[in-house]
């Protein structure tokens, strides 16, 4: 099992000096490497047939609507799930993670992860390359932890890749980016999309 993992918004509280005013982590579950491989070249030819560089990379908020199109279009064929959880943080009332973004962070990955309903098991995760690797192997040692993950095994590997290198993770943050415009109303169609395809496990909104 395969899962890539990214974000919409940023962990920070500041949300009147701006910061996001919302979370979203989005996990895109593969439980074949084949089908990730095939994704992963659909997004490589992709940016063959719109004429990018190789080193395109493909993040929600710098796509344009014609770009979205395509993106979505060339990957709703493969067969791979997606679980999300939203964080509207006018309801997140912990001072310490009101305070720390790291904490924050930790945190919401850990409940995406945590509530799972069965279906990640012994999985290898990829995360976008983000911070110092100090940063990187906190998250590591919290995760096992808080997981429990001797006992549950919900994952076996954990590595953070370079998302422009790394088109699946691309996809992670195309779906986050998603999720997020259409919980502001700013852009139902594209989450409309994938749960017509059949796309959309779990989008759990935390309170």
């Amino acid at each position: 099992m395969l899962v890539f993992i990214d974000e919409s918004g940023d962990p920070g509280f500041q949300t009147k000096s701006g910061s996001s005013p919302i979370f979203v982590v989005a996990l895109v579950i593969f439980n074949d490497y084949l089908e990730a491989e095939k994704t992963s070249i659909a997004i490589k030819e992709l940016r063959r047939k719109l004429k990018v560089d190789d080193r395109f990379e493909f993040k929600f908020n710098k796509c344009d609507q014609r770009f979205k199109k395509a993106f979505f279009n060339a990957v709703l064929g493969f067969n791979y799930k997606i679980r999300a959880i939203i964080f509207d943080k006018d309801f997140i009332y912990s001072p310490r993670l009101r305070s720390y973004k790291e904490d924050f962070y930790s945190h919401a990955i850990m409940q995406v992860l945590k509530h799972n309903q069965g279906e990640i098991r012994n999985a290898k995760l990829k995360f976008d390359k983000r911070g110092e690797k100090e940063i990187r192997d906190k998250l590591r040692v919290y995760l096992s932890r808080s997981l429990n993950n001797k006992k549950g095994k919900i994952f076996k590997d954990l590595k953070f890749e370079d998302s422009r290198q790394n088109t699946l993770i691309q996809l992670s943050d195309m779906v986050a980016g998603c999720i997020a415009a259409d919980y502001q109303g700013k852009d139902k169609k594209w989450l409309k999309l994938l749960k017509e395809n059949r796309r959309v496990d779990d989008i759990w909104l935390f309170k």
